[in-house]
């Protein structure tokens, strides 16, 4: 992005849900299924100071998975697969 001297400004909306927990296993995991929201997120051309539309295949709110391990000093996400088909 600095190449493209371009930032993001905005909030990136989430709404995480835990989908299924092994809390009991040697080493816990959790699948967490989010809801990720793009709406006030934005594109900046800072030579401009104008917004960049997102491209159009972007959808503005979308689903996203992640597997979290509890590890000795907390969980730790090790996969997230955003999933742009899945809207939200």
């Amino acid at each position: 992005m600095k190449e493209q001297r371009t930032v993001i400004r905005g909030e990136l909306g989430h709404d995480a849900k835990v989908t299924s927990l092994d809390a009991v296993a040697k080493l816990p995991t959790a699948t967490i299924e989010d809801c990720v929201d793009l709406s006030k997120w934005q594109t900046i051309d800072t030579r401009t100071d104008k917004v960049l539309p997102l491209p159009t295949n972007q959808p503005r709110r979308y689903v996203a998975t992640a597997t979290a391990e509890k590890w000795p000093n907390g969980w730790m996400v090790t996969d997230y697969v955003p999933d742009g088909a899945r809207t939200c």
